[in-house]
């Protein structure tokens, strides 16, 4: 949590935890209808998105969110001369406190949407993690949605280091194979 928001995380993955393929780019088969209708539902009750330069979550009304880019090509915070409520923000030169302070947010979490080093970032600090799974889509030589991953690391095994515990998972798209499971930082 940075001050009254909480840090939540959302990603759909691969059977095999890929979030893209080997150029970056999220291929057809993690694209799912209900995936898309929970995240811009969840984007829409954000104060602010997190992400990186190749990572968006679209949507008719994404324009009009508040957002972090986060780049190595500003010295710590620059208004984005191409997205009028966006501000680039370099972990290097400035506090994730400061990048928030700068957008001057309303209630509501930081949501974090990616890529792989973005996600990486904030796992000490999430609260909730949404992982939606694709059981049917597998990505051979695909990005990971955690550096971390490997032949024997899951993504569940990521999560589950960093002091988060997963719900039962819910199908949010039973036809096409797609999961939902929220993972939730214990109580202290």
């Amino acid at each position: 949590m940075i001050g009254s928001h909480p840090i939540e995380g959302y990603a759909i993955v691969s059977a095999d935890g890929m979030i893209a393929d080997g150029q970056g780019v999220m291929p057809a088969c993690l694209r799912n209808d209900a995936d898309q209708h929970f995240l811009q539902a969840e984007m829409d009750r954000a104060a602010v998105i997190v992400h990186g330069r190749r990572s968006h979550e679209g949507g008719p009304r994404a324009a009009k969110r508040k957002r972090l880019v986060v780049t190595r090509r500003v010295p710590g915070i620059a208004a984005d001369p191409s997205q009028p409520n966006a501000f680039l923000w370099n972990p290097a030169g400035a506090s994730l406190e400061a990048a928030i302070g700068a957008l001057a947010i309303g209630a509501g979490s930081v949501a974090v949407i990616g890529g792989t080093e973005v996600f990486d970032l904030f796992l000490p600090l999430y609260d909730v993690f949404h992982l939606t799974r694709a059981a049917r889509a597998r990505i051979p030589g695909g990005q990971p949605l955690f550096s971390a991953e490997g032949a024997s690391v899951t993504v569940d095994d990521v999560l589950l280091r960093h002091g988060l515990r997963a719900s039962p998972p819910r199908d949010i798209d039973a036809a096409a194979g797609v999961m939902l499971t929220n993972f939730e930082r214990a109580a202290p």
